[in-house]
């Protein structure tokens, strides 16, 4: 929603300063220029990425919209979930949860935080990064490798949509010189005509600059940008969860294990330690624990 706001803002303030200075909006109204502009640069885009890119661009721009997921709330409630899980380990053993990472979407304990559930990735990583402790034999040294290796991946593939879009902002300062190129052709034909036919061409090649230049560096770079930040936000989560995971698998009790994680969270985002406490503490048995 703040990304929309801020869209608007800026057309608001280019289109509001034209306006103050006497200028006629009819102008700036060049549907050809735009299609020439957007047109191409749309073409570059399915040029230069395959499906799962352009994919992954149009949920970056939906995710943009809809601002981080990454809050405070979000970390707090994924501290609790693994307090329990972490709870549950201690208590049973690790076999016990052998069948909450093999089937996620069965587990009481994933069921009860469906935020987490439905991230996929986040998931995939905590649940494989438990199955492979189930498995035995993985010293926690070669298990901070295998989660670094798999954030490193998915951090790699998470910026590739953000590039991508960085590319075609790039891109369209030049695409309006291509617009605006195209008009002063135009121009060129119309000489020996009214001034007036000239002085519209003319301002027509001039707007397509002008599109160029604003789509640039008023929305697609700053989509960019934040599509940028989510990513980053993104890899900052998992590397909590890496720091919890590991913190326990080498013998800290869950709390500490708890705590450790806290501390990894951004300073933007970081509950208090009375905040984790309340939390985590004042929660629910899942139902399984409770029949245990």
């Amino acid at each position: 929603m703040i990304a929309i706001i801020g869209i608007f803002i800026v057309f608001a303030a280019v289109i509001g300063g034209f306006l103050m200075e006497k200028g006629h909006m009819a102008v700036l109204l060049q549907p050809a220029e735009l299609l020439i502009i957007a047109g191409a640069a749309s073409g570059t885009v399915l040029v230069a990425n395959p499906i799962r890119i352009l994919k992954a661009i149009a949920a970056g721009l939906a995710g943009v919209m809809k601002g981080s997921p990454f809050t405070a709330g979000r970390y707090l409630d994924t501290l609790k979930m693994m307090y329990q899980f972490l709870n549950k380990v201690r208590k049973e053993g690790l076999l016990s949860v052998e069948m909450d990472v093999e089937k996620p979407a069965d587990s009481v304990i994933f069921k009860n935080h469906p935020v987490f559930l439905a991230d996929h990735h986040a998931l995939n990583f905590t649940c494989d990064t438990l199955r492979t402790a189930i498995t035995g034999g993985v010293e926690p040294f070669e298990m901070d490798q295998m989660m670094e290796l798999d954030m490193e991946v998915h951090h790699h593939e998470s910026m590739q949509p953000a590039d991508a879009l960085t590319t075609v902002a790039d891109s369209l300062p030049g695409l309006g010189i291509v617009a605006a190129v195209l008009g002063v052709v135009i121009t060129m034909g119309a000489l020996g005509g009214p001034p007036e036919e000239i002085g519209k061409h003319v301002a027509a090649a001039l707007v397509g600059t002008f599109l160029g230049i604003l789509l640039c560096y008023g929305v697609a770079g700053p989509l960019a940008a934040n599509m940028r930040k989510t990513a980053e936000e993104e890899n900052d989560y998992l590397h909590v969860l890496r720091v919890l995971l590991l913190s326990f698998l080498k013998g800290a009790a869950p709390m500490i294990a708890i705590e450790m994680a806290r501390r990894a969270i951004p300073a933007y985002a970081r509950p208090s330690f009375d905040e984790m406490e309340k939390t985590c503490k004042n929660r629910t048995e899942p139902a399984e624990a409770v029949a245990a």
